[in-house]
């Protein structure tokens, strides 16, 4: 399933109880957008959460999650990812980018007994005052996630 923000079928939200909201930003290429948290947004340690609602899981499946992400800019901040199902821990986090590129990110989704509906992408504020938190090109597969 193709949850790219410019052409997806997913159904995004932005989360009414955090510090601030992730916005389209134009891709270099002209080819569409990515979402993004400019690193000046807010203040040290807020946060901003971008969900993805999942409807159509079937349990007691597994899935993988694909997504390209970019920690651009220094002390720009942490990106974050929850599942539903584990709402206080993390199943991924970066803290920096090595440099400005666009990674990929690969989060495996087990669906047990309880059904997880969705995967929140949360943005925290850092120290920096340039740069920006990115995330594109989400897919999610059925089955694990290959190896590199």
């Amino acid at each position: 399933v193709d949850c790219s923000f410019s052409r997806g079928v997913c159904v995004w939200k932005q989360d009414a109880d955090d510090d601030f909201d992730w916005n389209p930003a134009d891709r270099d290429r002209g080819d569409g957008y990515y979402m993004a948290v400019p690193a000046f947004v807010g203040h040290k340690k807020d946060m901003g959460r971008l969900k993805l609602l999942l409807t159509d899981l079937k349990p007691k499946s597994s899935y993988c999650l694909i997504f390209s992400y970019r920690l651009a800019g220094e002390r720009v901040g942490k990106l974050r990812v929850f599942l539903a199902n584990k709402k206080n821990t993390p199943v991924w986090e970066q803290n920096k980018g090595r440099d400005e590129r666009w990674r990929t990110g690969k989060i495996d989704i087990f669906q047990g007994a309880e059904t997880t509906n969705s995967v929140t992408f949360e943005s925290e504020r850092g120290k920096g005052k340039t740069g920006e938190t990115g995330v594109d090109n989400v897919i999610l597969i059925s089955g694990l996630c290959p190896e590199d």
